[in-house]
């Protein structure tokens, strides 16, 4: 009974490797054992046992060309990235040194498939186009980063890419979809969860204020929330006023008019309930103190990614961190978080909902720039991001191969 599954794994085998080729990975060799797994097929190959990694040396991002191959987890994914992007949580692991000397660095990427756990509940075979988010630069797990050749992902978080889009769109996505979904929909906001079908009408009279609109979390924020029927203002530099108005903004608000809080409270008739803040400084968190209701009884509420208080005592704050998704213990400094068992669950969900309406058409990829270097090319990216240089956009590398 066993011999005669073989062949048709084998096949699958090689269907993997010529997907591989085609996508620039002709050196690798992807002719191994196969084995079964409880969720379809794990693929263990015989390859090289080093690779190429942007890791934390201590003092900065450097390259590691001889960094052993990540193993593979029962509850995890072997992924071949093909597209990398930077997000700010990266150049800050790094300039706060909140990983050990060794930790693989990012979290954002797209690629393929090329061995799937045991403990993976959801359906990935060998070759398939995959997109998602890792904990990059994890002191808990230094293997945990995406910027490299292979990279270990939580299996049951990631998300199929769909047919029409690249991997440089996909690398975009999957870090600001969770940062999302945990301040919109399950702890900050609490918002009711987006629909492909048409949006709730009971929430089209209920405005949510999204500071930073060309960021490109927010720039997803928007989406979000437009398809779960809310109003949307969001706070952003002008020459973004275009870009968030197509992504379904219904007002946007320049952040350097000194009355802009007062503005949005006049807008809405000072009903603001809901403000989520991407950038999370204290500028920022004035001024949406300034636009929320004064009204008690509208139980106004700040969501924010960074640790910030609304300055109004009557407002409740609630600070996300994505990395919470993923289960586990998180270490930063000497702060212990532990795992979270129901943002693991939560994770799956949303991801899940987000994949069906990305398949859709109906969350787009933020804008991006296709940098130079691949991976050598990361730690210059990372020291752009961190002085400023790189606004209104992602960027994004090819692992193996130059734009």
């Amino acid at each position: 009974m066993a011999s005669s599954r073989i062949v048709p794994l084998l096949s699958q085998g090689h269907a993997a490797l010529a997907r591989a080729r085609h996508f620039g990975f002709a050196g690798s060799s992807l002719n191994g054992v196969v084995s079964l797994s409880r969720s379809g097929v794990a693929m263990h190959t015989r390859q090289n046992s080093t690779m190429k990694a942007v890791v934390f040396d201590g003092n900065g991002a450097g390259i590691d060309t001889q960094r052993q191959r990540p193993k593979l987890d029962e509850d995890s994914v072997i992924v071949r990235p093909v597209a990398v992007a930077l997000n700010p949580t990266d150049w800050k692991n790094v300039r706060y040194k909140r990983a050990k000397p060794g930790c693989i660095v990012g979290c954002d990427y797209a690629g393929i498939v090329e061995a799937v756990g045991s403990a993976v509940q959801k359906s990935w075979r060998p070759g398939d186009r995959i997109f998602g988010c890792a904990h990059g630069a994890n002191p808990v797990n230094p293997d945990g980063g995406v910027f490299a050749e292979v990279a270990v992902v939580k299996g049951d978080l990631q998300m199929r890419i769909p047919e029409g889009m690249d991997f440089t769109q996909a690398a975009t996505l999957g870090l600001g979809t969770i940062t999302v979904g945990q301040g919109l929909y399950q702890k900050a906001m609490q918002l009711d969860l987006p629909s492909a079908s048409a949006p709730s009408e009971r929430n089209r009279h209920e405005h949510v204020l999204i500071y930073g609109g060309g960021t490109s979390t927010a720039a997803l924020a928007i989406q979000f929330a437009k398809l779960s029927g809310y109003s949307v203002i969001t706070i952003c530099g002008e020459e973004s006023f275009d870009y968030v108005k197509r992504l379904g903004a219904d007002l946007a608000l320049d952040y350097r008019d000194a009355d802009v809080g007062a503005k949005v409270r006049r807008y809405t008739d000072n009903k603001l309930r809901y403000a989520w803040d991407t950038i999370g400084a204290e500028g920022t968190a004035r001024i949406c103190g300034d636009a929320l209701t004064d009204s008690p009884d509208l139980s106004p509420a700040y969501g924010t990614i960074n640790p910030k208080q609304c300055p109004r005592s009557d407002v409740k704050s609630t600070t996300t961190v994505m990395y919470t998704v993923f289960g586990k213990d998180i270490q930063f400094g000497s702060d212990l978080m532990p795992g979270s068992k129901e943002d693991f669950e939560f994770g799956k969900k949303f991801y899940g909902i987000a994949e069906g309406l990305i398949r859709r058409g109906l969350v787009k990829p933020h804008r991006h720039r296709l940098a130079a270097g691949g991976l050598e090319g990361i730690p210059k990216g990372l020291k752009d991001l961190e002085d400023g240089k790189v606004r209104g956009e992602k960027l994004v590398y090819l692992v193996n191969k130059q734009p």
